[in-house]
Formats: structure tokens, C-alpha cells, sequence
């Protein structure tokens, strides 16, 4: 990463997180912290927490220990409408667009909370409704400019390339004017120049927008690339945490993309009893990149 950005000081801290679906461990006392204006990536191997662990952070699921702290405020955990409302913002592992609605419709949706005027007000766009539409879709349509999909905006998007959904899912997230932007996995599927235009929004959006993002993402040569901070996780637990140089040698984490002791392809679980939790994800691979 370049380092004419000015990293802050920290704005999401969490300690010592613990998720447990019955008897299945998803996160075991997993801590990291997250700085204003960074780009932080979770990684692993599939089923090793990532999604669970962006859940936590906007509200999806309460851990049952640990401490979440926010701009100063402890909690121990979020709610989901809390999150949004403090500006947390995210994207999906799965794309989850409305497919009949056109692209500045969908990306309209992500006002939602910026609306304030009634239903009866809104209904009738008469009045406060007319003036807060108009400037809400002045606003969309800026971020329409920013992500370069002019010529799709009236576009359904169930007609869209993957690559195409996904950014209009990223402009979505952004119509929400978020502080911290959480993007799970948003490159899954893309071929080499999709992967390329999108890790150029992600910067722009950190740079000029001056969004700080939390990214999952098993391109590990894109992790690398864009990312400031990494914090790896494996069956559940944290294994390693640092920059991209310092990740990447590490023994621990080599262990466990590439096999050995604690890691290896198809090898047993942890003596703790810690298994991976099911999160509709491929079987674990030993290709680093996947």
C-alpha cells in the first residue's frame, strides 16, 4: 500500500470474541482492532470464521463473550439497526440485490436511513418528500459517476454481469455514507480485469471517500496489494496479525494455507474440539489463493 494516507487512531476495537452455534465453536477469543481510515483484511481458509466474524461486527450475530468497542462506546454486542446507524455499511458473500429493480434503484435503497420525511409525505411526494427525493437521487447519481456505471443505471440488474452486480452492491453500501465499510469476499467470481477495476474502487472509495474498510478476500495477491493490516484466522482462532509482509511470514498461517502441523488439508480438527462451522462455503483447499 502507499503510505500518503494519514492511518488514525483506532475506531473499532474488539476483545476476546467468542461465537458458538450449540456445540459448533465458529469464533474462539478472537481480538483485533480496526484504524480510522485503513484498509483491514480478515483472511483464512474457507470455514475459518471470516463471514462469522463480519457478523458479529454489524449486528448479525451476538457473540456470547467478548467486548465490541466503537468511537469510544463498549457494548458486547451490536444490533444490526444500531450498526447502520452509527455507520457501519456492508456488501454481501452473496449477492442480494432486488434482480426487477434498476441499478439507481437498488443503489436508492441504501438512503433509506438518510430519509426522514413521513410515509403519508412520501406516498404523496408532495412538499419536504419532493425536495429529500430529489436530493437523495442527486446523491445516488454521484455515486452512479463514481463507480463508472452510467450507461447500466436504468438497467435491471438481474441483466447484469456477476462483476457488474457486485459493484452496483458496493455503490449500495456506499449510497449509506458509511465510516467503516465491511466487503465480504466482494471479488468472488470475477475474472482478472473485473478483480482489477474493483480493487481500484476499493482504494478510491478509502482514499477520496475516506471510508475505512474491513475486506474479506482469498485473492491473496489483492490482499496484499491494497491491504494495510491483515488478521488471519483459522478453525476459529486467531493465528496471525500484522502487515502484509509480516503475514505472510509467519509460520503459523503458512501452516495452515499450504499444510503442516496445524493445518493440512483434510487433517484433524484442533484437540480443543473446535470445528469449522458450516457458512454454505466450498471445502477448504491447500491453494493459498483460494
Amino acid at each position: 500500500m502507499a503510505d500518503h494516507r494519514k492511518i488514525g487512531e483506532v475506531i473499532l476495537d474488539l476483545q476476546g470474541i467468542s461465537l458458538a452455534f450449540g456445540g459448533v465453536k465458529a469464533l474462539t477469543n478472537i481480538s483485533f482492532n480496526v484504524k480510522e481510515h485503513e484498509i483491514r483484511a480478515i483472511i483464512g481458509p474457507n470455514g475459518a470464521g471470516k463471514s462469522s466474524m463480519l457478523n458479529v461486527i454489524n449486528g448479525v450475530y451476538r457473540p456470547q463473550q467478548g467486548e465490541i468497542t466503537y468511537r469510544g462506546q463498549h457494548r458486547r454486542g451490536m444490533n444490526t439497526y444500531a450498526a447502520a446507524r452509527s455507520g457501519i455499511a456492508r456488501t454481501f458473500q452473496n449477492i442480494a440485490l432486488f434482480k426487477g429493480m434498476s441499478v439507481l434503484d437498488n443503489i436508492m435503497t441504501g438512503r433509506n436511513l438518510k430519509m426522514h420525511s413521513n410515509f403519508l409525505l412520501q406516498a404523496l411526494y408532495w412538499g419536504p418528500a419532493q425536495k429529500e427525493e430529489i436530493a437523495h437521487r442527486e446523491k445516488v447519481e454521484e455515486i452512479i459517476d463514481f463507480l463508472e456505471i452510467q450507461h447500466i443505471r436504468k438497467v435491471p440488474v438481474g441483466r447484469l454481469s456477476y462483476g457488474l452486480q457486485k459493484r452496483v452492491e458496493l455503490g449500495r453500501a456506499l449510497a449509506a455514507e458509511p465510516e467503516i465499510l465491511l466487503l465480504d469476499e466482494p471479488m468472488a467470481g470475477m475474472n482478472v480485469e473485473e478483480k482489477q477495476d474493483m480493487s481500484r474502487f476499493i482504494l478510491d472509495v478509502n482514499d477520496q471517500l475516506g471510508a475505512t474498510i474491513v475486506l474479506i478476500e482469498h485473492d491473496m495477491g489483492v490482499v496484499m496489494d491494497i491491504s494495510d493490516r491483515v488478521v488471519v484466522l483459522d478453525y476459529g482462532k486467531k493465528i496471525g496479525d500484522g502487515t502484509p509482509a509480516e503475514v505472510l511470514a509467519n509460520q503459523e498461517v503458512i501452516n495452515a494455507y499450504l499444510g503442516g502441523e496445524a493445518g493440512v488439508s483434510g487433517g484433524k480438527p484442533p484437540a480443543d474440539g473446535t470445528t469449522r462451522p458450516y457458512q454454505g462455503e466450498a471445502p477448504r483447499t491447500s491453494k493459498i489463493g483460494d
